[in-house]
């Protein structure tokens, strides 16, 4: 909409966007240091004289609780802000017992293995249970134990109510936040998002503009495919030589384990192997003999038909998994993106009236795959920050919130091992061995030593698909699987894992449902009526040329879709699950910014709704 819309203005002190472990830290952090010991406020508002600083956060889910994870975590940043942590008090949350990595041998004669993976099958097997290897030894690096594992979407209810019973800040779900309120270099608040409006943001009856919420300081918390956080990447740039060009998804459920399971609570597997080299899996045991599990899907994994969930099905049949999986239930299931390029993607951090925190904002360790405490981590520095400027009487400049919050974050155990593992992961842009050999170096040398590699483009890696399966099928077979697809309206990933040997799934209606049903199951994908779409396309011609089409065929909710006209794909938000994975699983760039992607995932509303994923 244009700028000369009339809107509603209302004054705060802090805006925060986006509700997650980072803006837990904060608000935690915060509010806990604006009460004195003899009760009375540590500082007063500027925009209600007389009352506490107003402190309100906004929330695009429906609930605060709609967090989309599973979590291990050494938790050292969680746990010093609750000395005293009872995690019984935390549904579905137990200490790390028992951890394992297990190395997966491919059962089915499909995965695209090295020659390394292969040998390694063969020298392996006499010592493998059920086609997977144990690890003997689990480098420090990776190691989570002594730890902890929890529901995410468990975890920011106990934190929000906590918040919410100290009266001292406000956490609105259901409020979709569009864009930073920006003058020259600095940010006055947040404009919430346009409601009343069609599928494309036009108005329409019922209209209202957006509020904009002015603010003293702006908390970019939104995550790494938050509209605001894009937004301010876009007017302001990024650091010299930072980029965030690395990602993945991460496809994940929780599962009612079968009776008789031998997993005890507390217990944590990563596997690496299969389904395919690139592909990373994960497994943790909570009490009452449920589990989180699920795989990641990098962005290096340069499949153009990188279907997520028939992958984690394929993964869950593997044979030391599917023996002890095998009669459970889907109780919920979900799906998110990750910012994988680490210290590398971090933004500028701060600037007059905001500052970042979390994910989006760089913290994630990509060489440990740790990002919830070093998000949890970023958000005290920022409270402890603003506690010191708001007694300090000083406001909220780029060189006050530099000198403090900047300073803390740049002295702190975040930003020594962020620094260790920025080169971690660049051997993956040459090959799967060199990354894996990378990683290993730059863990046991403590980064002093990396595998050599040049981050590349999601748009500039993704082969066409004649390209990727040349020498397993002919391009002119191809040509009459996407001419069958098309007239179907359905895309090409089923069918050409079909063509190369991936077994058909067993459906069961239980564990191994249809992607639709997941869709259903444990939870449900919905989207507020008067919102426009947030998934839109900067350049249509470009899609219409495409052959690709990744955002269909990554599409974790099966929300983008093919038009069996032809052209431009369609678009369904009520399956939209809010991953961001069409964003960076695309093959063509914005004709306006060749960093990003031909595909724009800006303010909406809905998602998954499930409390406990």
């Amino acid at each position: 909409m244009s700028d000369e819309t009339p809107r509603m203005e209302m004054e705060t002190d802090i805006v925060c966007v986006g509700f997650g472990p980072a803006a837990g830290g904060f608000l935690t952090t915060l509010t806990r240091g604006l009460v004195n010991e003899d009760g009375t406020y540590a500082a007063e508002s500027k925009a209600m004289p007389g009352m506490p600083p107003q402190v309100i956060c906004y929330e695009r889910a429906d609930d605060i609780g709609f967090g989309v994870s599973g979590v291990v975590t050494k938790g050292r940043a969680i746990r010093a802000s609750f000395p005293d942590l009872d995690l019984s008090q935390i549904p579905m949350a137990h200490e790390v017992t028992s951890e394992k990595v297990l190395f997966l041998k491919d059962p089915v004669g499909a995965s695209r293995r090295p020659g390394l993976f292969k040998l390694a099958d063969k020298v392996l097997g006499r010592w493998m249970e059920d086609d997977a290897f144990e690890l003997p030894y689990i480098p420090p690096f990776l190691e989570k134990h002594p730890g902890m594992i929890f529901s995410i979407g468990q975890l920011n209810q106990w934190v929000g109510g906590n918040l919410m019973g100290t009266g001292l800040a406000q956490v609105w779900p259901a409020s979709p936040v569009a864009e930073p309120l920006v003058e020259g270099a600095a940010v006055k608040g947040v404009r919430m998002a346009d409601q009343g409006v069609d599928k494309n943001g036009e108005p329409g009856a019922g209209y209202m503009p957006g509020m904009d919420m002015k603010a003293a300081l702006t908390v970019v918390a939104d995550g790494p495919v938050g509209p605001v956080g894009q937004e301010l990447n876009r007017r302001l740039g990024m650091p010299e030589g930072n980029h965030q060009r690395e990602w993945a998804v991460g496809m994940k459920c929780v599962v009612d384990l079968p009776e008789g399971c031998d997993w005890e609570p507390g217990t944590v597997l990563h596997t690496i192997g299969y389904p395919e080299p690139e592909i990373f899996g994960f497994l943790y045991v909570y009490p009452g003999n449920v589990a989180s599990l699920g795989i990641f899907v990098p962005s290096w994994f340069d499949n153009p038909v990188r279907t997520a969930y028939r992958y984690m099905q394929h993964w869950m049949l593997h044979p030391y998994l599917w023996k002890r999986l095998q009669g459970g239930t889907l109780r919920s299931w979900g799906a998110k993106s990750l910012n994988e390029s680490g210290k590398n993607g971090e933004p500028i951090l701060c600037g007059d009236g905001f500052a970042r925190i979390g994910e989006g904002s760089g913290s994630t360790n990509v060489l440990t795959g740790s990002g919830v405490d070093e998000a949890w981590a970023t958000g005290v520095q920022l409270g402890e920050a603003v506690l010191e400027l708001l007694k300090a009487g000083k406001g909220f400049t780029k060189e006050n919130l530099q000198a403090t919050y900047v300073a803390r974050r740049r002295a702190s155990w975040v930003e020594k091992e962020a620094e260790v593992a920025r080169k971690s992961r660049d051997g993956f842009t040459k090959s799967v061995i060199a990354g894996f050999l990378g990683m290993g170096m730059t863990g046991l040398t403590n980064g002093l030593l990396n595998m050599p590699g040049k981050p590349v483009k999601p748009q500039d890696r993704i082969p066409s698909v004649e390209d990727y399966y040349k020498g397993y099928i002919h391009p002119g077979e191809i040509a009459e699987i996407r001419a069958t697809c098309a007239k179907k309206g359905a895309s090409l990933h089923d069918a050409l894992m079909d063509r190369v040997g991936w077994p058909e799934i067993p459906l069961d209606g239980r564990l191994l449902v249809s992607h639709q049903d997941a869709l259903l199951m444990g939870g449900k994908v919905q989207a507020n009526p008067g919102y426009g779409d947030h998934v839109r396309f900067a350049d249509p011609h470009q899609c219409e040329a495409c052959r690709e089409q990744v955002c269909i065929e990554a599409c974790s909710g099966q929300a983008i879709y093919t038009n069996p006209e032809g052209g431009t794909p369609l678009f369904d938000r009520e399956k939209c699950v809010h991953c961001g994975a069409c964003m960076w699983n695309c093959s063509k760039s914005d004709p306006k910014d060749k960093e990003r992607t031909n595909v724009k995932f800006q303010a909406g509303s809905g998602g998954l709704h499930s409390v406990e994923n």
